[in-house]
């Protein structure tokens, strides 16, 4: 098998790696991409072609991550928690049943750990790395290794106040459910009884009148929304349609307990006027 066989027999793993530590199925292509280069300009013997791609893959993820979120690593010498060594494997059995519980918040959390205890879960608790292996890859200790996923285990499965999904983070997250033709995701997101309206203005830009119901909503928005951008309607966490940099129709999101109960589709100007760019939670 040449080299350009053996990359596509090992693409969709790379992929599916990339995409579940960053949590953005553009960036993982773009990461595989990145990968391939690396591999075709590469001169060095390379014994066992998946392990070397996983490293590099890795590598590229934490550079992604790192430059999305410059926060410095704490301290995690061997010797600040004498007990972690004795820590018990997590179950499998746990892990599922944790990824079930965490459910629509999981991406939401894992964007407030940091890099190394992103790549640290993700690698173990995903993919059944094991933490000499992932040690070799953050270049830490196995002990540092284990510590930065059960940290970030313990943050995922026990989120604080801080974790509880804001609005602007439902709203972001439905968002990108809608760009990224993410259904399950969507329904998940939404009310069963949410509904959809649109005043005269914007149904006379092409929006729905009206649309009820969780799975008729997510239908309409699977895989679309590309052109919206997060905004603040006056106080409140919505996105907002642009033509040319200008805001041409409004998603003003009701959010209620974490899930989005009503969207209005807004184009009157007076709404228009009181748009204001946002990124995460901070006005721009």
């Amino acid at each position: 098998m040449d080299v350009t066989e053996a990359f596509a027999a090992e693409r969709a793993r790379l992929v599916g790696l990339a995409a579940r530590v960053l949590g953005d199925a553009a960036e993982a292509e773009d990461i595989a991409q990145q990968a391939w280069l690396r591999l075709h300009g590469t001169d060095a013997q390379i014994d066992n072609l998946p392990a070397w791609l996983t490293t590099v893959t890795t590598r590229l993820c934490l550079d992604r991550l790192r430059a999305r979120t410059p926060v410095p690593e704490a301290d995690l010498g061997q010797d600040d928690d004498p007990g972690l060594g004795s820590e018990p494997a997590s179950d499998p059995a746990e892990d599922v049943a944790l990824a079930a519980a965490v459910g629509t918040a999981l991406q939401v959390v894992l964007d407030r750990l940091s890099p190394n205890e992103r790549v640290a879960f993700v690698l173990h608790d995903s993919f059944g790395f094991d933490f000499p292996t992932i040690a070799t890859l953050l270049d830490v200790t196995p002990v540092a290794a284990r510590k930065l996923a059960s940290r970030a285990r313990a943050k995922v499965a026990q989120p604080s106040t801080r974790d509880a999904l804001d609005d602007w983070e439902v709203v972001d997250a439905f968002m990108a459910a809608a760009r990224e033709g993410d259904f399950a995701r969507l329904v998940r997101l939404l009310a069963p009884d949410a509904v959809v309206a649109g005043d005269a203005a914007a149904v006379a830009l092409g929006t729905p009148e009206r649309i009820a119901g969780g799975n008729e909503i997510a239908t309409f928005f699977d895989g679309a929304a590309h052109a919206a951008l997060p905004v603040y309607v006056a106080d409140r966490p919505g996105s907002a349609w642009f033509d040319r940099g200008t805001a041409r129709v409004v998603f003003d999101f009701t959010v209620v307990d974490g899930r989005v109960a009503r969207i209005d589709f807004r184009a009157a100007d007076d709404v228009l006027a009181q748009v204001v760019r946002r990124r995460g939670a901070e006005r721009r």
